[in-house]
C-alpha cells in the first residue's frame, strides 16, 4: 500500500481531502456587481443558490463565496455591504450541498460570520496581511484556509510586476505565512497555498509561474491555482473573458502536471473533465 504524501491531503473540521484521488475542483461564485468575469451574473439569492447547486451537479468540491472583486484596479467594499452580499446565500447553501463551502474575503469580520453559519474554509487573497485579526479568527476554529501571494492591494498590486526571481519570492513569501500561521496555532495540515496568477504579476510573469509551479512544492502543502478567464489568457490568445474556456483549461491541464491539486474556477464542467482526463494520463491506476 502506497503513502500519501502530506501534501496530497488537506484536513479541516471533519473533512480530509484526498488530493492524490481527487483533484479539487472549487467553483467560483462571485456574489458582487463588478467581478471581472461573472459580476451582475446572480442579481438574486436564488440565482446564486441555484448556481452553486448546478456547480456541484457539475462536480464542485467546493463552492467558494466572495462579495468583493479583487480584481486588478478594483475598489474596497465595506464590511457591511459584502456582509449583506455573502451572508444570505452561505446561509441558503449551508446544510443544502454536500460539499463544503468557502468564503473568500481578507477580512476578519466576515470570515468569522461566515464560520460561524457554517462555511468551512477562508480563502484569504492577502494570506492574513491585509487584516491581522484574520489570524485569531482561524486559529479560533477549525476552518481550513488558503493563503495566497499577492503584492499590494487589489486597487495597487498591478504597479509593481516585476520579480527577480518570481517563483524564489512566492515560495519565500507563502513558507513565512505558513510559519506565521502555524505559530499562531493554526495546524499545517488546514493549509493550502496559492501563488497568486493575476495579483501582482504580469502576463509573462503568471506563465512563468505556471511552467514553474512544481518548484512552489518545496512548501509541502497542496497547491491551488486560479488561472480561470484571467486577462494574461487574453493577451495569450487575444480572447475576450467570455471565450477564455479553452485557455482556462490548458492552464489548469500544464498546472495539474506541475503539482497542483485544487483549482478555482467558474467553468465547473469543462474543468472537472479536463482534471479528471489529465489524472487519468499521469495517474492510471484511478481509470
Amino acid at each position: 500500500m502506497s503513502t500519501i504524501p502530506p501534501a496530497a491531503l488537506w484536513r479541516f473540521g471533519s473533512r480530509t481531502l484526498d488530493l492524490s484521488a481527487r483533484p479539487c475542483v472549487m467553483g467560483v461564485l462571485n456574489v458582487t456587481p463588478d467581478s471581472f468575469s461573472d459580476g451582475s451574473s446572480y442579481r438574486t439569492v436564488a440565482d446564486a443558490v441555484a448556481a452553486a447547486l448546478q456547480m456541484v451537479a457539475d462536480g464542485a468540491d467546493i463552492i467558494d463565496v466572495g462579495g468583493e472583486s479583487t480584481r486588478p484596479d478594483a475598489a474596497p467594499v465595506a464590511a457591511a455591504e459584502e456582509l449583506q452580499r455573502v451572508m444570505p446565500v452561505i446561509e441558503r447553501l449551508v446544510g443544502k450541498i454536500p460539499v463544503p463551502l468557502s468564503i473568500d474575503t481578507w477580512k476578519a469580520s466576515i470570515a468569522a460570520a461566515a464560520l460561524q453559519a457554517g462555511a468551512e474554509i477562508v480563502n484569504d487573497i492577502s494570506a492574513m496581511t491585509f487584516d491581522p485579526r484574520m489570524v485569531e479568527v482561524v486559529a479560533g476554529s477549525e476552518a481550513g484556509l488558503v493563503l495566497m501571494h499577492t503584492r499590494g492591494t487589489p486597487a495597487a498590486m498591478q504597479k509593481d510586476t516585476a520579480y527577480l526571481d518570481v517563483m524564489a519570492e512566492i515560495a519565500a513569501f507563502l513558507q513565512s505565512a505558513i510559519d506565521s500561521a502555524v505559530s499562531a496555532g493554526i495546524q499545517k495540515e488546514r493549509l493550502v497555498v496559492d501563488p497568486g496568477i493575476g495579483f501582482g504579476k504580469s502576463a509573462a510573469g503568471n506563465l512563468e509561474i505556471i511552467r514553474r509551479l512544481r518548484e512552489l512544492t518545496v512548501v509541502d502543502r497542496p497547491i491551488l491555482i486560479g488561472t480561470s478567464r484571467k486577462s494574461f489568457i487574453g493577451t495569450v490568445l487575444g480572447r475576450e473573458v467570455t471565450d477564455r474556456l479553452f485557455g482556462t483549461a490548458a492552464s489548469v491541464a500544464v498546472a495539474m502536471m506541475n503539482g497542483a491539486s485544487i483549482f478555482r474556477v467558474h467553468d465547473v464542467r469543462a474543468v472537472r473533465d479536463t482534471v479528471d482526463m489529465v489524472r487519468a494520463i499521469i495517474s492510471p491506476e484511478f481509470v
